[in-house]
């Protein structure tokens, strides 16, 4: 039986439990809970202010809530590490230097922790739908080459879970259909991911299971 619940455990990416928040007197997360398991895709869905992109950071480590509990790859986050391991991100527009092209800007990403060659940058880009020889300023990028630089940057190391917040924003129907087939090849190779998007048939069409959102509680 231990080792039945050791096998269920090492196939959980995401584990939350009752996750409370409150600022001031305004109730942002309330008593959530959710379960990703490992090599699925999983959709937030709800309206602005609803509380997704505050679950999303939660999870990653990056906002400490009152009570509950968040466990990543079975880490529990703000106990035995910090923030979130292994994990990719996009959280509201990448930021990115302006001046510098794509590449340069995962270049100088890649260099700081240096585990990933030049080789790798390319070939992210080009699995995203991004020239890694193009010249032009990342400021001059429309929204939607934004979106794809976010993803190449967030996939680059091959992290083994993707936290994506709205990762379709400014993308015309034939990107959408591109960063779907991005994320559904991923998925493929073992990677875990979580998005939160407005629209019902992204997550319709990529997700093994929805959660919808509605004042801060899963509906």
């Amino acid at each position: 039986m231990e080792d039945v619940k050791k096998n269920l455990t090492e196939d959980i990416a995401i584990s939350v439990r009752d996750l409370c928040l409150k600022i001031k007197d305004f109730t942002i997360l309330d008593h959530v809970s959710i379960e990703c398991e490992q090599g699925k895709i999983y959709g937030l869905i709800g309206r602005n202010g609803s509380g997704k992109t505050m679950l999303m950071k939660s999870i990653l480590g990056f906002v400490h809530c009152d009570s509950g509990s968040i466990e990543v790859f079975g880490k529990a986050i703000g106990k035995d590490v910090d923030y979130a391991p292994d994990t990719g991100i996009i959280i509201e527009t990448p930021g990115f230097i302006g001046y510098y092209s794509g590449y340069k800007n995962l270049k100088l990403l890649a260099d700081i922790k240096r585990n990933i060659d030049d080789k790798r940058i390319r070939e992210v880009m080009t699995f995203v739908g991004l020239d890694p020889d193009m010249k032009k300023a990342v400021r001059k990028y429309s929204l939607g080459m934004r979106q794809r630089l976010g993803l190449a940057q967030a996939i680059m190391e091959d992290p083994k879970l993707l936290i994506l917040d709205e990762p379709f924003n400014g993308l015309d129907n034939e990107g959408v259909e591109e960063m779907r087939r991005c994320l559904l090849g991923l998925k493929e190779k073992g990677t875990t991911i979580l998005l939160a998007s407005h629209s019902k048939e992204d997550v319709g069409v990529l997700c093994d299971e929805v959660y919808q959102m509605e004042h801060g509680r899963i509906a």
